[in-house]
């Protein structure tokens, strides 16, 4: 075959996925309208995991897993907004890793807004001025965001979602010769996690001009061009600046764990987790009965993490993750006659295949 007779199969095979995808649509308008007359959410994450199961499962073809997952992501995306426009908030600014998980969930139709702090991502939620928050919890290095943990004891927002992202820096400039190089623009802590290229490439001696996020040090590169940025893939994709080194991290398995909010309950699914904040009584002893009495009843604990009550002194309050969903009878039993005092925080989906 020629390459005309190639390009003219594929336009076959777009038009017939052109007209499936106008199919699908016209099914998830007919959704949208059944949601909208119970009141039930436009968001399931446990739908979306068990659709992309099934299409890995019987796909014997040249797309892997990865590439199923992010094809459907944003047709997900396209469909949900086409039910009702999404409004999503994250921990901005424009450019940050908040908001490339933002847009690998929500597509590029939604509508985002980015926020300066993790606080004003959870009063947004609370204002109803968006139906979506995503937030970073924690990373592997750098352990637990407290900012989160605070937000998540003084507001109502629920965890509907969870996700996994590798972080990895990219190193971009618009400079054709790292020897015209003569500042180099990042956060310092991005900066601090990648000595190792630097001194490689001997760059360790060139001016280092910190900045507020990777995604601004993205755009003074893009305006200087003897400078370079050691930022986020998306911050360079931002401002159209060229990318030369990617992932030049030193610990290049740097993971960062982050939310996603709203205002709903999730139905059960056969790979649940579920997060409570519990404040045990004060005696010797509550914690390690409250968690044995997990044990007992075979639910698996998957992380523990104390914060300080901070209108008490030396008292604290747990977070605690478990295998499982608040409908479970075993866990209502549990949470209904436990003596502590506990908020359910959500139950969703467990985010750690589902890593960006």
């Amino acid at each position: 075959m020629t390459l005309n007779d190639l390009r003219l199969e594929i336009n076959s095979v777009d038009d017939e996925l052109l007209t499936l995808l106008n199919q699908r649509m016209e099914y998830v308008k007919k959704v949208g309208k059944l949601k909208h007359n119970d009141g039930s959410s436009i968001y399931r994450p446990e739908r979306e995991k068990e659709i992309i199961e099934r299409l890995c499962k019987q796909n014997n073809g040249a797309l892997s897993d990865e590439a199923i997952e992010a094809i459907y992501m944003e047709i997900f995306a396209v469909s949900r907004n086409l039910e009702l426009p999404e409004k999503v908030a994250y921990l901005g600014p424009e450019g940050s890793y908040s908001h490339q998980v933002a847009e690998s969930k929500f597509g590029a139709m939604s509508y985002y807004l980015p926020l300066n702090s993790i606080e004003s991502v959870f009063k947004v939620l609370d204002n109803k001025e968006a139906k979506f928050g995503i937030v970073p919890i924690e990373n592997n290095t750098d352990g637990a965001v407290g900012a989160t943990l605070d937000c998540l004891k003084k507001y109502d927002s629920l965890i509907v979602s969870e996700t996994f992202m590798d972080i990895h820096h990219s190193f971009a400039t618009v400079s054709e010769n790292l020897k015209d190089i003569k500042r180099i623009y990042s956060h310092p802590q991005g900066y601090n996690q990648c000595k190792n290229f630097l001194e490689e490439h001997f760059l360790q001696d060139i001016e280092f001009v910190p900045t507020r996020s990777t995604s601004a040090a993205a755009r003074r590169a893009k305006e200087d061009p003897n400078s370079a940025a050691i930022c986020s893939h998306i911050a360079a994709k931002l401002y159209k600046l060229p990318i030369h080194f990617e992932k030049i991290e030193d610990n290049l398995a740097n993971r960062t764990r982050f939310l996603i909010l709203s205002d709903f309950k999730n139905q059960q699914s056969e790979h649940d987790k579920t997060t409570i904040l519990a404040r045990t009584e004060d005696r010797p002893g509550s914690l390690v009965d409250f968690l044995q009495s997990f044990q007992d009843i075979g639910i698996n604990l998957t992380k523990i993490e104390s914060r300080p009550i901070k209108e008490k002194k030396f008292q604290s309050i747990f977070f605690i993750d478990f295998k499982g969903h608040i409908d479970n009878e075993k866990i209502k039993t549990l949470i209904k006659n436990s003596p502590n005092k506990i908020k359910w925080l959500g139950s969703y989906v467990d985010g750690e295949k589902n890593e960006i």
